[in-house]
């Protein structure tokens, strides 16, 4: 008993099945997570060392060479990036896509042993940090504690019980702060009286830091017992810091250090970041996911707690929302979610309308009970509800109505002829199982280079694989099952009859045969035109405009302000400032300006934490600030966009505002990149100012600029060794006195509550030192006890240093950026420059190059790794077909024929004036997929009507040419019309590959109708009848 043969005659349960599948479609869609884009692995560390005061040339040859030296060990490195700048090194490390997530925590584990051998020069306060747990992790939800009047540490108090009532959330994993003024204990001394009691700062900061013990002295042996033994003595009030006793001179003498030194509670000087809410003070809160759990549930449960957390808040202190990722996401899938419904209802029309009442409804049945299926084995397969998921049940809702056509089709026909309805549903079911299984097999094999693609592109849209898989697999079994069950119910037939044909494809059949007639007359003719057809569309889409990945489409601007290196955040803060009041006067909502920005939030000296898959953070920067602007619609962005560039542009000269909406998942941040690598820093910075000039002159390019930026100053102190010995001083005695005089020297900490306060040791004057003042900066010998002003010991001047060195596999490397203009596309302009590249080329030297980096890196990495799997796709999809047919010239006739159904799509993208895309080419592909899967149906028959009724292969053509023309038309009416709502609703991701499949399918459908005949006539030399 074959599969069909038990689900009719066990109709009960079948029909008990098929409700326990709705039931748990229904279910399952509810409980499935839902994301704007499926989750992707980062491959990537950084590996932070702090090194205060070293220059960006001596971070570079102490701290980052060797780092990087290190890095290139590790086999699975892909490439490596560092930035050296004063006081810091970053030095990225990226690993190569094929690596596994499984894999990446031995390898790092690994670059850290490899780490911890280097023999690192003294003065590193920290580090070398390998970091690389947070790159991966989105903080969608955020919040901010908005603040007016209350001081900085009641902020603190505030933000920390929202944080750990947040952190219970049942879909929370982590919650972050950023914008905390931190807590410092400050201990201000002076030199001149620590010498009267013949005391050294030296030896304050050792006998403060012998006093603070945070360690246990060990265990000891208590009845039966081992117990720790845990002295006291470690601060716990500033009373007792105060309090604490300092020895002085040799006769046993002690003192209070409160009699000797200043103590008290402050704030972080200077101040390090600043966040703040439509221009109030604020601290952010920012709320990550944890794995598999549902973000726009999380949102609920975040909204629910603030409205309950705001009412025990005083009067002045408000929780609001920062950034809404769920909202985005929500808005995001409820849109997928009505363009399926639309497709649904439009697939469930065209069935009704082209097969009639009863045929319509046992083949529109397989619609709802496909969906729920698919919905259910996602659930099991951990596939959540995305863009990418979804767009893929709409492309496979129009293919997987093509196995119950088939399969009805020839229930009808077989009844037509006299069989019962029971046994045309088991004879049918043995014909075509197999059939269909390789077409729909064959159909999803287009899909799984972008599966097994070793790029970050493959994990994004390697759910296409997977459920159009599931759903093509899941249509199969219902078209064996459910659809022959309820056939037999619903379809009536009159037998040699073809009344119950519709007129709209009778006619149409008549015509087609009277073109198929002429067709196979005249092979060379039909062949030439389909190639020069091909010809002249490959010709076509050199016209074409290019973007890879076009930006999202949330209701979100961001705004990135860079000022020169060293800028102080006080003057960052100003002009961020500036731009805020342009926002509030000019552009935020009111009852008169109904479309503009809702609110915004700013983050001064630090980015906030990463919000979006297309945004990750960078170090603290005093000269950096991001700024979050929440619009009012994503149709509103580019208005705010454009006015903000404006402002600017005509008011803050001398800072980089970079005025952008976030870039989809796996898409470049910046559009145009140029990498130009060589030794010579200075010949370096020339070629970048040359090139940065002529891509000023491209049209279509903004906010050229460059990742090193200007030189910045610094001041050289040179030490004179005479004049230091002379005067009883050491090279310590000037670090320690510089030191503590401009930075404050951390000398322990103390814990209140919840929070460790570091203790800073700092002489009286600390921070209020000008450039000016260096010459008579006191030098206090740790020997003698005497001060001595700088001037006698140093010679000081001002100099210019680059601001930062960055390298790129070892090799310095400046990266020239720009940002394009609305309307111009990264290619356009990367292929004006690409000739202006060549050309100096040469001038510069071998010992300098150039690579592209931006969209056109991104782009080639990515459909380079689809293209590297092509094979394997194109390998499996030939062996199925060889299966199927068991010939090898029926094998060659499918595959012949995909390369045409290219010619559509190029000609639906000219007329509608879209660019092609990454989602475009992804339409080539997979239209491949549906024009095998016809040629597969129309090939099959052939060889049925040669075997069951001993045709001629000339009759065999016609009759089956005739026998699959509805199904195939069929099929293409109802993925083309299904796709249109994708088309329309589906936003400049989609758009591309909806147009692509449904121009492209039209003509692949002649294709397959005209060209499959012809070439089989061809290939097995069918004569014409006389």
């Amino acid at each position: 008993m074959n599969l069909t043969a038990f689900a009719i005659k066990n109709n009960r349960v079948t029909y008990l099945l098929l409700g326990i599948i709705i039931i748990l479609g229904i279910t399952g869609y509810a409980s499935l997570p839902r994301d704007s884009m499926p989750p992707f692995t980062i491959r990537m560390a950084r590996i932070v060392t702090v090194f205060p005061g070293a220059s960006p040339e001596r971070m570079e040859l102490l701290v980052t060479d060797p780092l990087e030296k290190v890095v290139q060990e590790i086999p699975e490195v892909d490439y490596i990036e560092s930035e050296s700048r004063t006081g810091i090194s970053i030095v990225k490390v990226a690993l190569k896509e094929s690596i596994g997530e499984s894999e990446l925590r031995p390898i790092w584990d690994r670059l850290r042993r490899k780490i911890d051998n280097i023999e690192m020069p003294s003065g590193i306060t920290k580090g070398p940090d390998l970091k690389d747990e947070d790159l991966g992790i989105t903080y969608g939800i955020a919040i901010g504690l908005e603040n007016d009047g209350y001081q900085p540490r009641e902020l603190k108090k505030y933000a920390d019980q929202l944080r750990n009532v947040l952190i219970r959330l049942r879909d929370a994993a982590k919650v972050e702060l950023t914008g905390v003024l931190e807590r410092r204990v400050y201990i201000d001394y002076n030199d001149a009286e620590l010498a009267k009691i013949e005391l050294s700062a030296n030896e304050l900061k050792n006998a403060i830091t012998s006093t603070n013990i945070i360690i246990p002295a060990g265990q000891i042996s208590f009845e039966d017992e081992r117990v720790i033994l845990e002295p006291s003595g470690n601060f716990e009030t500033i009373e007792d810091i105060q309090n604490m006793i300092i020895p002085v001179g040799y006769q046993g003498e002690s003192v209070y250090l409160k009699d000797i030194a200043n103590v008290y509670e402050g704030y972080i000087s200077p101040r390090e970041t600043i966040v703040r809410m439509s221009g109030q003070p604020a601290i952010g809160l920012h709320i990550s996911l944890k794995d598999g759990a549902n973000i726009v549930q999380l949102g609920e449960e975040v909204d629910q707690l603030l409205a309950s957390f705001n009412q025990t808040l005083p009067i002045g202190i408000t929780a609001k929302r920062i950034a809404s990722q769920d909202h985005a996401v929500s808005k995001s899938v409820s849109d997928f979610i009505s363009n399926l419904i639309q497709s649904v209802v439009i697939v469930l029309a065209v069935m009704l309308v082209f097969l009639g009442l009863r045929t319509g409804v046992v083949v529109a049945s397989l619609i709802p009970a496909t969906i729920m299926m698919s919905l259910f084995l996602m659930g099991v397969f951990n596939i959540g509800l995305n863009q990418v998921s979804l767009a893929a049940l709409i492309m496979a809702l129009g293919m997987l109505v093509d196995n119950a056509i088939v399969m009805a089709e020839s229930m009808m026909v077989k009844m037509e002829r006299g069989d019962n309805a029971l046994d045309a549903a088991i004879a049918s079911s043995k014909e075509l199982m197999i059939p269909l299984l390789t077409s729909s097999l064959t159909t999803s094999a287009a899909f799984l280079s972008f599966f097994i693609a070793d790029s970050i592109m493959g994990e994004i849209m390697g759910p296409l694989f997977s459920v159009i898989t599931i759903t093509l697999l899941s249509s199969w079994l219902m078209a064996l099952t459910i659809v022959p069950m309820l056939a037999i119910v619903f379809i009536k037939v009159k037998q040699n009859s073809s009344s119950q044909k519709p007129g709209f494809f009778d006619n149409l059949n008549r015509y087609y045969k009277q073109i198929i007639v002429w067709s196979l007359a005249k092979p060379v003719l039909i062949l030439s035109v389909v190639f020069g057809c091909l010809v002249l569309s490959l010709i076509g889409m050199g016209k074409l405009g290019f973007v890879f990945m076009p930006d999202s489409e949330r209701n979100l601007v961001t705004v990135d302000l860079i000022l020169p290196t060293g800028t102080s955040l006080e003057t960052t803060d100003s002009q961020v400032a500036r731009i805020e009041r342009f926002i509030s006067d000019s552009l935020l909502i009111n009852n008169e300006r109904l479309g503009g920005v809702r609110n915004w939030s700013s983050f001064i000296g630090e980015g906030p934490k990463s919000y979006d898959l297309g945004y990750q953070p960078d170090q603290k920067q005093t000269n950096y600030a991001h700024l979050l602007v929440n619009t009012s619609s994503g149709d509103d962005n580019q208005m705010v966009i454009d006015r903000i560039n404006s402002f600017a542009f005509n008011h803050l000269p001398d800072a980089k505002v970079t005025v952008k909406r976030l870039t989809s998942g796996g898409g470049a941040s910046v559009p145009i990149q140029i990498r130009i690598s060589g030794p010579d820093a200075e010949k370096l910075t020339r070629i970048a100012g040359e090139t940065k000039n002529q891509l000023r002159t491209i049209a279509g390019t903004s906010n050229v600029d460059d990742d090193w930026g200007p030189k910045i100053k610094k001041v050289n102190v040179d030490i004179n060794p005479s004049k230091l010995s002379y005067n009883g001083l050491t090279n310590q005695d000037v670090a320690l006195s510089s030191y503590t005089t401009l930075s404050g020297y951390t000398v322990g900490e103390y814990r209140e509550e919840e929070d460790n306060i570091p203790i800073a040791m700092r002489t009286e004057g600390s921070l209020e030192v000008a450039y000016e003042d260096l010459e008579g900066l006191s030098i206090y010998s740790q020997r003698t006890g005497k001060t001595v002003p700088m001037a006698q010991v140093a010679d000081i001047s001002v100099d210019w240093q680059l601001a930062k060195i960055i390298r790129r596999d070892l090799n310095r490397t400046i990266t020239v950026e720009s940002q394009l203009q609305a309307g111009y596309t990264a290619a356009e302009v990367t292929d004006e420059m690409l000739m202006w590249l060549n050309e100096q080329r040469d001038k510069w030297g071998n010992e300098y190059v150039f690579e592209l980096g931006g969209e056109s890196e991104a782009s080639s990495d990515a459909m380079g790794a689809v293209m590297a799997k092509l094979p394997i796709s194109f390998f499996i999809i030939i062996l199925l077909l060889v299966m199927q047919f068991n010939s090898l010239r029926k094998s060659s006739i499918v595959l012949l024929a995909i390369p045409f159904g290219i010619i559509g799509v190029v000609g639906g993208l000219l007329i509608t004036g879209t660019n092609l895309s990454f989602t475009g080419f992804l339409g080539i592909i997979s239209l491949s997929g549906i024009v095998i899967n016809n040629a597969i149906v129309l090939l099959d028959r052939i060889q049925l009507e040669l075997d069951e009724y001993k045709r001629t292969q000339y009759d065999a053509i016609l009759a089956a040419a005739h026998e699959r023309f509805r199904p195939i038309l069929l099929t293409t009416f109802t993925t083309s019309l299904g796709l249109i709502p994708l088309w329309l609703g589906g936003g400049d991701m989609w758009k591309p590959l909806a147009i692509g499949i449904i121009f492209g399918l039209l003509f692949a459908t002649v294709i397959t109708l005209v060209l499959v005949p012809v070439l089989y006539r061809l290939f097995y030399k069918v004569s014409l009848p006389k």
